[in-house]
């Protein structure tokens, strides 16, 4: 007896996780993302997570006029603050990580004069993430600003409509790019070394990309929708962002 009660439990609980969410998540997580959602349907098995990947500007727009997604996973604060406070999330931006920037290049780099090692007359194109839409791309202009050299390159700069877009063009059309260290995890990347292919942009000179969460109004009663949010903050998540190269809060 007490064993059907046991099982009636689990499959009424199954039966509470057993829809679709969808998730809108910023360009640069999408290195991350897989092993996210594999460890948070360990837990919740019959639950669909749907991932829509595009830059942290572009996404917002999207929540503005009504797309569907129950979470946002920004690329900083500042996009679902503005939510927040337009009355589309029903929580506090939260930070779930923190991105770093790196510089790679498909060709072997001298980084040892660190950031102004871009000035080499030799490159033609410098890619970055379009700092209108994505906060790796505002970060990587306010790294060489404050470095002072982002008016001698600044005419060779080619833009991507996202942080992954950035690594193509970096690995393809252009002889460095400023990515997201985090991309650097993927196993696709592991032919790229460290201070050959790529080298991580002292931190000093950007502000802390803190990547922010926030649950959205459409699923202000979605169970599912907050358990994934929740998971998102949690011990086995953070793990998970820091091995794809994030700092954890």
């Amino acid at each position: 007896m007490l064993k059907k009660i046991f099982l009636g439990s689990i499959l009424c609980i199954s039966s509470m996780f057993a829809g679709t969410i969808n998730v809108a998540v910023a360009a640069n997580v999408s290195y991350a993302i897989n092993n996210l959602k594999k460890e948070f349907n360990k837990l919740y098995p019959d639950t669909k997570v749907n991932v829509t990947l595009t830059s942290s500007g572009k996404l917002t727009a999207q929540i503005r006029n009504g797309a569907p997604y129950d979470i946002f996973m920004a690329a900083n604060m500042k996009y679902p603050n503005a939510l927040y406070k337009e009355d589309l999330a029903v929580t506090r931006p939260l930070v779930y990580a923190q991105g770093s920037l790196a510089y790679l290049s498909a060709k072997k780099q001298d980084f040892k004069k660190g950031i102004n090692f871009i000035k080499n007359p030799n490159f033609r194109k410098i890619a970055i993430a379009n700092p209108k839409t994505a906060p790796y791309g505002t970060a990587s202009v306010e790294a060489m600003k404050n470095a002072k050299v982002y008016k001698d390159i600044k005419s060779k700069l080619i833009y991507a409509e996202s942080i992954s877009q950035t690594v193509t063009y970096a690995l393809t059309a252009a002889d460095v790019g400023f990515i997201a260290k985090s991309s650097l995890y993927s196993p696709k990347m592991k032919k790229y070394k460290e201070g050959i292919n790529w080298y991580t942009v002292n931190s000093k000179l950007y502000t802390p990309i803190n990547q922010g969460i926030v649950l959205l109004k459409k699923a202000q009663k979605n169970s599912e929708a907050s358990a994934f949010y929740s998971f998102i903050l949690s011990k086995k998540a953070k793990k998970i962002f820091n091995d794809f190269g994030y700092l954890v809060p």
